[in-house]
């Protein structure tokens, strides 16, 4: 399993990691149940940008110093590739995110806090599957087809009518987690679990925080497979996955109030799915450089929303005739 991380750069990552993530608790903590303002989440989502950006510079200007030109500029280029699709890809958890709230009626206050906690929770769990992911494709490169093949299957659901508008009610997890669990009948505050007449209850908060960590483990079958694509150094892998991820609980305030605005983006997800996909079918036979692979991943992103914002303005003007 080849990497270019090293002691220095996993511990420097690790490092900035902790550092980000007690700053941001303790603006959380400071702000309490108060939900940010969409100005205070698009600074937090540019202030993640900024810093993957910041970090992938000093990382391409270390391996410029300890390796070549060539490596650095194409593993600083696998970076940015990955992190732009997972950060593009993330939004379609943003939007499953906004329905299982609604359907537990978590208010914005304590959304913040359950956000928190699905974060931290996905850490760890990324960890795992890329450091799992990276070894198994290491020893059976054939994996690359089968991620190829459920990344197209992936697509078409994705682009089918209906997907993630199942009643969340009506998903499996949650009528077996009725089943096999008291739940209380409403939300007791930031509490996971109450107790009544001496029995232990569980809140919807805890069945909301559940389905937040399952969703993201779902999310992780599309994303993590498609930077696989891109790159299959774990430090490269981990390190974008996780920027990405770092920064998705402010680009969830940001997108809380405006997703109507987004409703065809599932399609340009989609069409990068489908790229992604046919990226690791063909390996053996022809290969995408990592540099067309940001192109067309920028380029279906900005088309997507262009058509998203011509759509909405032509819909607007058809209400007002």
């Amino acid at each position: 399993m080849h990497t270019v991380g090293n002691p220095l750069l996993w511990g420097s990552f690790a490092v900035v990691v902790i550092i980000m993530l007690a700053v941001d608790l303790l603006m959380q903590g400071r702000a309490g149940d108060k939900p940010p303002s969409m100005k205070q989440a698009a600074l937090w989502s540019l202030l993640w940008v900024a810093l993957a950006l910041v970090f992938n510079a000093l990382f391409w200007a270390y391996l410029l110093q300890t390796e070549s030109r060539a490596v650095s500029d194409s593993q600083a280029l696998a970076f940015l590739t990955g992190y732009l699709l997972e950060k593009t890809l993330a939004a379609d958890n943003v939007f499953v995110w906004l329905m299982l709230f609604s359907y537990f009626a978590v208010p914005l206050s304590l959304q913040r806090r359950l956000l928190t906690w699905g974060i931290l929770g996905a850490i760890g769990l990324r960890a795992v599957m890329v450091f799992a992911g990276s070894w198994l494709i290491s020893e059976f490169q054939w994996l690359l087809y089968v991620f190829g093949a459920f990344l197209l299957f992936t697509s078409i659901k994705m682009a089918l009518p209906g997907h993630n508008e199942q009643d969340i009610g009506n998903r499996p997890l949650v009528r077996w987690l009725y089943r096999h669990l008291r739940v209380a009948n409403e939300l007791h505050g930031e509490r996971f679990f109450i107790r009544r007449n001496g029995l232990l209850f569980a809140t919807p908060l805890l069945l909301a925080l559940i389905m937040v960590e399952f969703s993201d483990v779902i999310f992780s079958l599309d994303s993590i497979p498609a930077i696989f694509a891109v790159t299959t150094d774990p430090f490269i892998v981990l390190t974008s996955n996780l920027f990405a991820i770092l920064g998705l609980r402010a680009m969830y305030f940001l997108l809380a109030n405006v997703a109507e605005r987004f409703s065809l983006l599932k399609y340009g997800l989609a069409v990068i799915l489908v790229f992604i996909g046919i990226k690791m079918l063909i390996v053996d036979i022809i290969h995408i450089p990592v540099a067309v692979s940001l192109a067309m991943v920028a380029l279906t992103l900005t088309v997507t929303l262009m058509l998203n914002t011509w759509v909405k303005r032509r819909q607007r003007r058809v209400r007002q005739r």
